[in-house]
């Protein structure tokens, strides 16, 4: 199969994204080894996945989080993928069954910790070189970056992959690399002539806002309660800080948890399943928390305070809106935020290591003061070029803030202190000697300079917003350890040629707190019939826990936006909605058919397919009565006395779609467990639920064996869930 016939049958997509089919073909057909830098949620899994499933042999995946690798074999396995984990969180047992699956052959993708390949866990490159391994994807490749913000010293292990198998191609993806990091990712691993790709890092679905940290819990409340059907991420600075917030929003009627490190291992896995599973809106936590998640449907994230660099910024703020549907990052920022943090790091061990991670938090700090688009700030630290406006950031959005004036003259100031000065001190110095300041230290042979005292008119706090615009703007640029102040070329032409220089205007904070009001405003989905959204979210919901599965897993908000907006009313109309590939459309699609034809019915509404079909494809108007209650049907003529073949054969069905109709009924109590599985093998699955915990349907198939079906499987869990209903009640 080719590369698009695979990403429709598995995945449900219909075409790529920039990049992805460029990558796929320099794996497999070119064998070149790939540094591949991509956004969060831009589409990096698809990168390998795609390839694994074209190649013979098997796919080994190098992924840091337990949690990450369990949610992307969950997710392949309900497409239709043979995929499997394998990783400490398994009994011995476990293990050596998935090592025989794996050698006899059964596995695609192979997901594995980078600790795995450390000689003091055994040789396992030599049980590698047993097999036939077709690729090697390193992912989150930056860290095994010194210079990357998330440094994992188990990943230099995989510097050896390369001398171990030189033939094999290896791919490294990483949403969040510099350039220094970048050149060190390739370095390290010892890739042969590899294939370089930068893909665009605008997340133009995610809407930038910084706020000052005056008051900001009552600000932060504020953004919540516009949206507490939300999930989102609520990142802070210490253990304590996690914790005092969580309560805190507990008592303001939020759904919040803390998260971080210092938690044992149970609460934290719990604390996170419930929050994959839209159990717990809220995860306040530090930046332990995140990397290992791949939930699609995180639709804010929130900072509490300035992060250590604009990479893991990026990369925590990447975590909204992984489905591509509008998403906030919200942060709170304070001058105090950068002393705190440049305190943490000097006590990095290494000089140079810690001149670089000072050198990143005065980028991170100058974003946050900013006046210019925040979207340009980050893309051009990126080294992607990116006009202003974006339209989707607090600067951008507020025309207060955008407004400007004619600011040569202060500019022109400003520049002429800064030469007088012989271009040798610091913002705050060149402040001090243009205000004329009789309190601060100025070295006597500076006051008899002429411009000693010209710019005395303005406070000194509106001279630093003065500053930081001619910073921006590259006027003028800090230089070396003490951050001195030099003029660019820019710059000298304001100073020597009169160029004009638009400033935004300084606002008091008592001004900037009264224009705040909307700031927090919801960024607004496309045309969708949300009450439609609702109902399928509840289906998948309930899908999702059958397959003992969070939701997003089963489909993303996104799939469900596009039904929602689209109103597919036949199974045929399914492969044109994204997420619907042929493996979900034979498992799900009839139970969404059925609740779009059901709502239809009840609104008096109609698909809109035809806007996306092309004209000869169009669909008829549905005529959807007799599709309406489409459980309820089955029920009934089950307990007429036919049989799940003859109602299946009666309704033009499936009958394994009949049959999930009537296990259904199992939770409600209107039909009894026994009827689909018996009490013997009821009592079996039962003993292998309680002996492997919440597992998905598909790895309780498997270790039940062939003798059980996954309808008794299924019916035995809603048993359990029924049973659970009953003793809460």
């Amino acid at each position: 199969m080719n590369s698009l016939s695979i990403l429709k049958q598995y995945f449900g997509f219909e075409k790529f994204r920039p990049m992805q089919e460029d990558i796929v073909n320099a794996v497999t057909l070119d064998k070149k080894d790939c540094l591949v830098l991509m956004p969060t949620g831009g589409g990096k899994s698809l990168c390998y996945q795609v390839p694994a499933l074209m190649m013979p042999g098997i796919t080994v995946v190098i992924s840091p989080l337990i949690a990450l690798m369990k949610d992307q074999v969950d997710a392949l396995r309900l497409n239709g993928v043979n995929a499997a984990f394998l990783n400490s969180s398994q009994d011995s047992y476990t293990q050596d069954q998935l090592i025989q699956e794996i050698i006899r052959g059964d596995v695609k993708l192979l997901y594995i910790a980078p600790e795995r390949l450390n000689p003091a866990s055994g040789d396992f490159f030599g049980f590698l070189k047993r097999l036939n391994v077709s690729l090697f994807a390193i992912d989150e490749a930056h860290c095994i970056s010194h210079w990357g913000h998330d440094f994992r010293p188990d990943y230099l292990t995989l510097s050896k992959l390369k001398s171990h198998f030189p033939d094999v191609p290896v791919i490294a993806l990483t949403a969040t690399a510099d350039e220094l990091t970048r050149k060190d990712i390739l370095e390290r691993l010892h890739l042969n002539e590899p294939k370089v790709f930068i893909s665009s890092f605008n997340r133009a679905n995610i809407r930038y806002t910084i706020d000052d940290k005056n008051d900001h819990f009552s600000k932060l409340t504020e953004f919540l309660a516009a949206r507490k059907d939300e999930t989102g991420i609520i990142y802070c600075l210490s253990r304590a800080n996690t914790e005092d917030y969580a309560e805190k929003l507990t008592e303001a009627g939020f759904s919040a948890q803390a998260y971080h490190a210092g938690l044992d291992a149970n609460t934290r896995t719990d604390r996170q399943e419930k929050f994959k599973r839209d159990e717990t809106k809220i995860i306040v936590a530090t930046t332990a928390f995140g990397m290992g998640i791949d939930k699609s449907n995180v639709r804010f994230v929130v900072h509490t305070s300035m992060p250590k660099n604009i990479e893991g910024y990026y990369q925590e703020t990447g975590r909204a809106g992984r489905d591509g549907l509008p998403s906030q990052a919200l942060l709170f920022y304070s001058a105090g935020d950068l002393m705190k943090l440049k305190k943490f790091a000097f006590n990095e061990t290494g000089p140079a290591q810690t001149k670089i991670m000072m050198q990143k938090l005065e980028r991170m700090a100058d974003f946050c003061s900013s006046y210019t688009c925040r979207r340009k700030y980050l893309l051009n630290y990126f080294d992607e070029e990116f006009e202003a406006p974006c339209g989707n950031c607090d600067i951008c959005l507020n025309t207060k803030v955008a407004e400007t004036f004619d600011g040569t003259i202060i500019a022109q100031k400003a520049l002429s202190a800064i030469s007088r000065l012989k271009e040798k001190f610091g913002a705050l110095y060149v402040i001090n000697f243009l205000k004329g300041s009789t309190t601060a230290k100025i070295y006597d042979e500076h006051k008899y300079l002429p411009t000693f005292g010209r710019g005395s008119e303005y406070s000194l706090e509106e001279w630093r917003h003065y500053f930081k615009q001619l910073l921006d703007l590259h006027y003028i640029e800090k230089y070396g350890e003490y951050s001195v102040l030099k003029i660019t070329t820019k710059g000298k032409s304001v100073l020597f040629n009169d160029e004009q220089v638009l400033l935004h205007p300084f606002k008091s904070k008592k001004i900037a707190r009264v224009e705040r009001k909307g700031k927090y405003e919801e960024a607004a989905l496309d045309d969708y019939n949300k009450e439609l959204f609702d109902e399928l979210r509840k289906l998948r919901l309930a899908l999702a826990s059958l397959e003992n599965v969070p939701s997003y897993v089963i489909f993303t908000d996104k799939t469900l936006v596009e039904l929602s907006t689209y109103l597919p009313t036949q199974m045929s109309d399914l492969e044109h909605i994204s997420g619907f590939g042929t493996v979900k459309i034979n498992k799900y699609g009839e139970q969404f058919v059925s609740a779009i034809n059901h709502f239809c019915s009840r609104t008096n509404t109609h698909s809109r397919m035809s806007e996306i079909l092309p004209a000869q494809s169009a669909p008829k108007k549905s005529v959807s009565s007799s599709s309406s209650s489409t459980f309820l049907q089955s029920l009934e003529l089950y307990q007429r006395g036919m049989t799940v073949a003859e109602i299946a054969q009666r309704r033009n069905l499936k009958e394994a779609t009949i049959q999930d109709h009537l296990l259904q009924f199992i939770l409600t109590g209107e039909l009894n467990v026994l009827k689909f599985v018996t009490k013997e093998k009821l009592k079996t699955i039962e003993e292998k639920i309680e002996e492997h915990g919440n597992v998905s349907l598909t790895l309780l198939k498997e270790q039940l064996g062939e003798e059980f079906t996954y309808s008794e499987i299924k019916a035995a869990i809603n048993y359990r869930r029924k049973l659970r209903e009953v003793v809460k009640n």
